[in-house]
């Protein structure tokens, strides 16, 4: 079914135009947007995997909701700005410009339709700044438009104590954490007997820079992995990732209701 992990009664697209016309309070209602990406994930895991996680941890999260909050999912947006995976077969990459205008457009016909609330639920680490600034442009040209470029993986969860260290510093991309995590959501995709353990090699040392902090260095995976991997799948286990599930679903249930009570502040000018 079109739904897939999503609750059928959430799933925008089942409604008709004349439900969509008659809903009460629209201006409140959460629209959600899932958003992953088509792109490698070493030799072990399908190309699907950041849209697979935002479909299966949003699904969980409204099935946890409670009914009186008003809030619908989007189909997913499968494809992101990827070209860090360059180089790997089977990688689908937006630009950067096409992403935005995509954005921009859906946000556009959803303002025209009466909503005011649009959550970017976004679980692929290469557009998050993308979405950024999708959202402050939208904003911008619809002050009473609210606009929440979420990352999946932003939400309270217990990853710190399921990982080890050098996981939760190193393991950025088909690791523990998201083999875990499939093993979950999809495990007849997940083929366990071809994990990895592959950590990035070269990286500057006593150094402030990093791959991913305060003061990063643009890298290809190429550059840090043969495999695609960064970080150890070969450790990876399903009662993990019904964990991970269960936080992440609960840390997405107070996102949601955060989002509905929300009130955006008014021009001070």
């Amino acid at each position: 079914m079109m739904h897939g992990f999503i609750p059928p009664h959430r799933f925008f697209p089942y409604l008709t135009w004349t439900d969509i016309q008659d809903l009460p309070d629209k201006q409140n209602i959460v629209i959600i947007q899932p958003i992953g990406a088509i792109e490698q994930h070493g030799p072990h895991l399908p190309i699907a995997v950041d849209s697979a996680i935002s479909l299966g941890v949003l699904g969980k999260a409204l099935e946890r909701l409670e009914p009186e909050i008003p809030a619908y999912a989007l189909p997913c947006l499968y494809y992101g700005k990827s070209n860090e995976h360059s180089g790997f077969p089977g990688t689908i990459s937006l630009t950067a410009t096409t992403l935005l205008n995509l954005l921009t457009e859906i946000a556009d016909s959803l303002y025209r339709s009466g909503f005011r609330k649009l959550i970017w639920m976004n679980s692929h680490g290469g557009q998050p700044q993308v979405l950024e600034i999708a959202a402050r442009d939208i904003h911008d040209k619809y002050p009473d438009f609210s606009i929440f470029p979420l990352f999946t993986w932003r939400v309270p969860h217990i990853a710190a104590e399921l990982l080890t260290p050098e996981e939760l510093e190193y393991g950025i991309h088909a690791g523990d954490a998201e083999t875990s995590l499939m093993l979950t959501l999809l495990p007849e995709q997940v083929k366990l007997d071809r994990a990895v353990k592959e950590y990035p090699q070269n990286l500057p040392q006593n150094s402030l820079l990093s791959l991913e902090g305060k003061l990063p260095f643009a890298w290809l995976t190429r550059e840090l992995s043969k495999s695609g991997v960064i970080g150890d799948a070969t450790v990876a286990t399903k009662e993990k990732g019904d964990r991970l599930l269960e936080s992440l679903a609960q840390g997405w249930v107070q996102a949601i209701a955060d989002v509905y009570q929300f009130r955006q502040p008014q021009s001070l000018i």
